[in-house]
C-alpha cells in the first residue's frame, strides 16, 4: 500500500464509497426508495456542510453506481459474502453497517473491473475504520480478499 497523497479524483471516490455505505445503511434501516435516496444524498450530503461539518465532495457517478449496483444485485452479493463466512456466522448476525461495507466492496469487486482489486479492498478497509475497530477492519479485508480471488 502506498503512502502517497491521494489525488483529488481518488479522494472523491473515497468519499463516494463512504457515502454509498451510509446510503445503503439508510435504505436498509428506513426503507428509503432508491430514487429518493440518491436525490437526498446528491442534494444534502455529498459535498455539503451540515452542522459546521464540511463533507467531502464525492464522485457522484461512482456513488450512484455503487448504490444502484448493490441494490440491483443484493441477492447475488449476499451469496458471495455468505460463502466466505464460517458455518457459525450468518449474514444476519453481522452488524448492519458491516453488511453494507461488505456489500459495497463485493459489488465493486464483481462489477468494476476498471478498479484494481487491491484498491477496492484497501478503500473498504478504510471505510470500515470509519465505523469499527481494527479487528472488524481486518474481517472486511479477509472477506473482500477471498471474494476477489473468486471473482477476478
Amino acid at each position: 500500500m502506498s503512502n502517497a497523497p491521494k489525488t483529488p479524483k481518488s479522494q472523491m471516490r473515497s468519499a463516494a464509497r463512504l457515502a454509498a455505505v451510509q446510503a445503503l445503511y439508510q435504505h436498509v434501516m428506513e426503507g428509503t426508495p432508491e430514487a429518493q435516496l440518491l436525490d437526498e444524498f446528491h442534494r444534502h450530503r455529498l459535498g455539503a456542510e451540515i452542522e459546521d461539518i464540511q463533507f467531502a465532495d464525492a464522485d457522484k457517478v461512482h456513488f450512484d453506481d455503487v448504490v444502484k449496483g448493490v441494490l440491483a444485485r443484493t441477492e447475488e452479493i449476499d451469496a458471495r459474502i455468505s460463502e466466505r463466512l464460517t458455518d457459525s456466522w450468518k449474514l444476519e448476525r453481522l452488524d448492519k453497517t458491516m453488511v453494507q461495507v461488505l456489500r459495497a466492496g463485493v459489488y465493486e469487486l464483481m462489477a468494476r473491473s476498471d478498479v484494481p482489486a487491491p484498491a477496492v479492498i484497501t478503500e473498504y478497509v478504510d471505510v470500515a475504520h470509519a465505523f469499527f475497530e481494527e479487528r472488524e477492519a481486518k474481517f472486511v479485508n479477509g472477506v473482500l480478499d477471498a471474494v476477489a480471488r473468486d471473482v477476478r
